[in-house]
């Protein structure tokens, strides 16, 4: 077989471990948090009324059961790269593991810069209520001035950006506290968890069929919102080639994140909707001149006035900027994986001289994502990012955790998840069911009007991506048209 190993991936200067515990669970948290919460905080609060916070729920259960996947896989195996080590592993590094790593760095050319166009979209949703951006092309220009900056700041050694990255949380969790404490010193109504007639409305079998609140197509939507804010606890397997001690590390930043983050959100949901009703947000959401894209601030202003609303906001967009430090950050280490292992292009291998970190990926994701955010909206930028994640990554990860089990044992895992295999089956069964949940959009364009079914357009992405990939096999007259 043709090897397609070049100077610039033989040579290329090592990663270096220099995160620890601390750094790496404050940059999962900040990836986490973003601006995620606070744009889909009312978005939940529309679809669940007085149920919201069981929403939240439902997606910490499910990143904690997925997150016993990335600690297993992430302890294994500490790389560069996550999921495009794990893929390339679990289904063979000769054959099928090559084109399902190579459809990850594929879509992760297009749904990495998706999240940072979300976090930079939704910073400058947020920066309208302090800075009023009547014109289409401002907030515009205002996201595609944040993704500039983040390039630039993460031009940088990596022992700089951890300093950095911990100085960035310690401006979310005092965010954070701010606001859950004005909402626990200042409530006005009780807010449900569960129904009234208790766990049997939750689930039940009716007819042949599931049925309740769980099942309900308002929870369907409401999760497809918790669980794009909850995506990030695996941040740290991305930097896995720079994670000291990352056996015991990666699981502990992995579980550490879930729960904090989950603390948070139920605490921060709890408070602000014991400020303002569900009912109320309802009804901006179906009048003029919605209020709820502002919650947040509206919330702060009701409490502490004016002036505080303004400096909440400000601390809002700190945070979602964080989120996107750490987002660009993880993701610009997969390519150079790829790149490394001869599997992607060479030029993604190159690392800075001296700053020791590959700056061409960083470079390209930080470019396209300036791109989307300059096309897309918010609401699309969401569904396509859950749409393209979820059957390469998310569901072709478990499958292959179990593949890797089968083929290699357990006996040598620095972490073994417990009640094996149940939690694979579950999180194959509930990432299944939100991706044919992910409701399509409503386009208009020229005089048509039609929905996009970002499904269809995730199969697209991989059909397409696995045309390339047999094109580019068939050129260096690898597998599958490698010569006996």
């Amino acid at each position: 077989m043709t090897s397609t190993s070049t100077d610039s991936t033989t040579t290329a200067p090592p990663l270096r471990r220099r995160l620890g515990l601390v750094q790496a669970t404050a940059l999962n948290m900040i990836d986490m948090v973003g601006i995620g919460p606070f744009v889909t905080l009312p978005l939940v609060m529309g679809f669940m009324g007085p149920y919201f916070l069981l929403a939240w729920l439902v997606g910490a259960g499910l990143a904690a059961v997925d997150g016993l996947i990335w600690s297993e896989l992430g302890a294994a195996y500490p790389e560069a790269g996550g999921s495009y080590k794990f893929l390339k592993l679990a289904y063979g590094e000769k054959k099928w593991g090559r084109l399902m790593s190579f459809l990850y760095v594929w879509q992760t050319l297009i749904q990495s810069p998706l999240v940072l166009a979300s976090g930079a979209i939704g910073f400058a949703q947020y920066f309208s209520y302090l800075v009023p951006l009547p014109q289409w092309w401002q907030p515009k220009l205002v996201a595609g001035s944040v993704v500039l900056l983040l390039i630039v700041l993460l031009y940088r050694r990596i022992e700089d950006i951890g300093r950095l990255g911990v100085a960035l949380w310690v401006g979310v969790l005092g965010l954070m506290a701010w606001l859950i404490f004005g909402g626990v010193t200042h409530p006005n109504h009780e807010v449900a968890i569960l129904p009234a007639d208790g766990l049997s409305s939750l689930l039940s079998w009716q007819d042949g069929h599931l049925t309740g609140l769980l099942v309900s197509a308002a929870m369907g939507q409401a999760a497809v919102k918790t669980i794009y804010s909850y995506l990030g606890y695996y941040n740290v397997c991305h930097l896995g080639g720079e994670i000291v001690n990352p056996q015991r590390v990666i699981p502990r930043s992995i579980f550490l994140s879930i729960l904090g983050i989950a603390a948070l959100y139920l605490l921060l949901n709890w408070s602000v909707g014991t400020v303002i009703p569900w009912q109320e947000v309802q009804a901006w959401q179906t009048g003029a001149g919605d209020k709820s894209q502002f919650i947040i601030s509206v919330f702060m202003e009701r409490l502490y006035g004016p002036v505080a609303a303004n400096a909440a906001t400000g601390l809002v967009l700190l945070v979602a900027f964080a989120s996107l430090f750490a987002v660009l950050l993880g993701y610009s280490r997969i390519p150079y994986a790829a790149a490394a292992d001869g599997e992607f292009l060479p030029v993604f291998a190159k690392t800075h001289p001296t700053k020791h970190f590959p700056h061409v990926s960083l470079l390209l994701l930080g470019g396209v994502g300036f791109v989307f955010s300059l096309l897309f909206k918010l609401g699309e930028v969401i569904s396509a990012i859950l749409a393209m994640r979820i059957l390469v990554q998310f569901v072709g990860q478990a499958v292959g955790l179990m593949l890797l089990r089968r083929r290699r044992g357990t006996a040598s895992l620095p972490f073994k998840m417990p009640l094996y295999p149940l939690p694979v089956v579950v999180a194959i069964v509930v990432w299944l069911a939100v991706f044919g949940g992910i409701a399509p959009a409503e386009v208009a364009w020229g005089g048509l009007h039609f929905k996009l079914y970002f499904q269809l357009a995730a199969l697209g992405m991989m059909t397409l991506g696995a045309g390339v990939f047999l094109l580019w096999s068939r050129r260096l007259k690898r597998w599958p048209f490698e010569r006996v």
